[in-house]
């Protein structure tokens, strides 16, 4: 029970876990990802996954040892009221709803432009419905599916990479570490490579559902984030020995057209459809970290209070996931938001900038702090190295929360003054 009503069900373990994390980051991101962060740093593209993974690991750090300690739905909402107050709680949770939710729709026409190119967006509302009725029937059916999409996924990326590895055209010259596209570039491509990684707070945002929390979440944490890193980092020195950085840089469907120049082309289909799952596990993942984070967020007022409800059944946030469905096949329907996320990494690092701010205060000794501080430190850097238009849209963003949290503040000191 939490101090609201009924709790949710724990039925995770260390394994589960791992997989909701993996089924976010070894995502839709590996597919589409590589192209945008290579025409951005060029030959620094590897320089550029490894800033991201620094960042990323530091991340993860702070937000398992957080995890451990508050081990509730919500995530870095959780963590950010409890240690910094509740404006910093409301606003992690506010920049990951809102981000994410527009990432769900992303995911969602993602998987209708692979499967079905002509009816994309009644794709994409099939997808949202069929997903939210699987979560609906409870987290383990929901970890089930998301272990057998990530074996899918890991099957076709193994295939990618051996394929230009072993090809005549693989040239291990095309690896040349440099930095073509500039510090800037680096750090963009940074910025955009780390929105893939960040899937790990998919087992944060589950902490209620985890068993054991203060052992498993610790534990899940940074295995996913280290079998992501090995992942992408694979699949970077495959792809880019194929095309290089200019090549790559200019793909629209870089490991399709990676295992075609490598003499594959049988290879591009079984990649569209592993790129089609991976946006289904992605899309998965993103709707069950949503839909508990605004549980929780509903638990505090600052939603509905409706939403706040837990199937006496299935013990899981049926109206939350409802109302999350509801809105991403609206999007999905009605707008191609494929183009206009960029603030959703906005939001993601202004998210984990308050995992870190959170995490700096469980400890005075320093050395309990490097990690944190290097973690917001990287956030802070990597947020306003995006695009000009991705931080102009998600200061943006921002804003408009934090107005929405100062009205909702002030109407309730009305109420208040009324009643004396």
């Amino acid at each position: 029970m939490t101090a609201s009503g009924p709790g949710l069900r724990r039925t995770l373990g260390v394994g589960d876990a791992v997989v909701i994390g993996l089924g976010s980051m070894v995502g839709a991101g590996i597919f589409a990802a590589l192209a945008p962060a290579a025409h951005a740093a060029g030959s620094g593209l590897l320089l550029g996954l490894a800033v991201a993974a620094v960042v990323a690991y530091c991340n993860a750090m702070s937000s398992a040892r957080l995890a451990a300690l508050y081990p509730a739905s919500g995530g870095t909402y959780v963590y950010g009221r409890e240690r910094l107050g509740e404006f910093w709680g409301y606003l992690a949770g506010w920049s990951f709803v809102v981000g994410k939710t527009a990432s769900c729709a992303a995911m969602a026409l993602t998987v209708g432009t692979y499967v079905w190119p002509e009816q994309a967006h009644a794709v994409a509302v099939a997808a949202v419905v069929a997903l939210t009725a699987v979560n609906y029937g409870g987290v383990q059916k929901s970890a089930w599916l998301t272990r057998l999409i990530v074996a899918l996924v890991l099957a076709v990326l193994a295939c990618v990479v051996l394929v230009c590895l072993a090809s005549g055209e693989s040239d291990a010259g095309r690896l040349d570490i440099g930095a073509s596209g500039g510090a800037d570039g680096v750090l963009q491509a940074a910025g955009l490579l780390f929105f893939a990684f960040a899937g790990y707070a998919r087992i944060a945002t589950l902490g209620e559902e985890v068993r054991d929390p203060a052992r498993t979440i610790p534990r899940a944490i940074p295995l996913a984030l280290g079998i992501a890193l090995v992942v992408y980092l694979c699949v970077a020195v495959a792809v880019l020995s194929v095309l290089g950085s200019s090549g790559l840089g200019a793909a629209t469907a870089p490991l399709a057209d990676a295992v075609r120049a490598a003499g594959a082309p049988w290879l591009v289909p079984v990649v569209r459809v592993g790129a089609a799952v991976a946006a289904l596990g992605s899309l998965l993942a993103l709707i069950l970290g949503v839909s508990r984070t605004t549980l929780a967020m509903a638990r505090d007022r600052h939603l509905p209070r409706a939403l706040a409800s837990v199937h006496p059944r299935f013990q899981v946030p049926h109206r939350a996931e409802l109302a999350v469905g509801a809105v991403v096949a609206v999007l999905a329907a009605t707008v191609d938001v494929r183009g206009a996320i960029g603030f959703s990494s906005f939001g993601v690092l202004a998210y984990y900038a308050v995992a870190n701010a959170s995490a700096w205060t469980l400890s005075s000794a320093w050395s309990a702090r490097v990690v944190p501080a290097v973690g917001l430190a990287g956030c802070a850097v990597l947020a306003f190295s995006l695009p000009g238009v991705s931080v102009v849209v998600g200061a943006g963003v921002l804003v408009v929360g934090v107005v929405a949290y100062a009205v909702r503040r002030w109407k309730q000191s009305g109420a208040g003054a009324g009643e004396r």
